[in-house]
C-alpha cells in the first residue's frame, strides 16, 4: 500500500499543488528544494561543531518562528516565489502559501491534519532543537 496517490509518484512530489513533481517549472523546483534545504538545516543544525555556526543557529530558529507568526503562517520563501510569479506578496492561487508543511504531512501520511496539529508539532520541535543547539554550545 502506498501513501502516494499512485505507485509511480513519490509522496514528497505530491506536496505541491500539482500531483506530479515533473510538472513543476524551474522556479517551483528551486523553491521547493530550498524549503527542504532549510528544513534539513533546522533539523540538523544543532549538531554543527563550530560555536559561530551554533550562535547563528540559535538566532535563526527564533527568527523562523517569529516570521511565521507575523506572516500568517506563511514562509517568506513562498511569498518571494509569489512575488516573482504574480508581482504580489500573497498569491491566492498558491496552495502551499501558509500550508507547505501541512500539505506535505497530509500527503505523506494520508491523514487529514488540522493546522493546529502542524503548529503544535512545528513549534514544539523548534523548542527541542533550539534546546539541543544551546546544550551543544554550552556543554559539548
Amino acid at each position: 500500500m502506498s501513501l502516494a496517490h499512485d505507485d509511480e509518484t513519490p509522496a514528497v512530489a505530491t506536496a505541491l499543488p500539482s500531483e506530479v513533481a515533473e510538472a513543476r517549472d524551474l522556479l517551483g523546483n528551486f523553491c521547493f528544494y530550498l524549503h527542504f534545504a532549510v528544513m534539513i538545516y533546522i533539523v540538523t543544525g544543532w549538531a554543527v561543531p563550530f560555536a559561530p555556526a551554533l550562535y547563528f543557529y540559535l538566532g535563526f530558529l527564533p527568527a523562523v518562528a517569529i516570521q511565521w507568526q507575523f506572516n500568517k503562517n506563511s514562509c517568506v520563501l513562498n511569498n518571494l516565489e509569489s512575488l516573482m510569479r504574480s508581482g504580489q506578496w500573497r498569491d491566492p492561487h498558491n496552495k502551499e502559501e501558509g500550508a507547505w508543511l501541512l500539505t506535505l504531512a497530509t500527503n505523506v501520511f494520508g491523514y487529514p491534519f488540522k493546522p493546529w496539529h502542524i503548529d503544535a508539532f512545528t513549534y514544539g520541535l523548534l523548542v527541542v532543537l533550539w534546546t539541543a543547539g544551546l546544550s551543544h554550545l554550552l556543554w559539548w
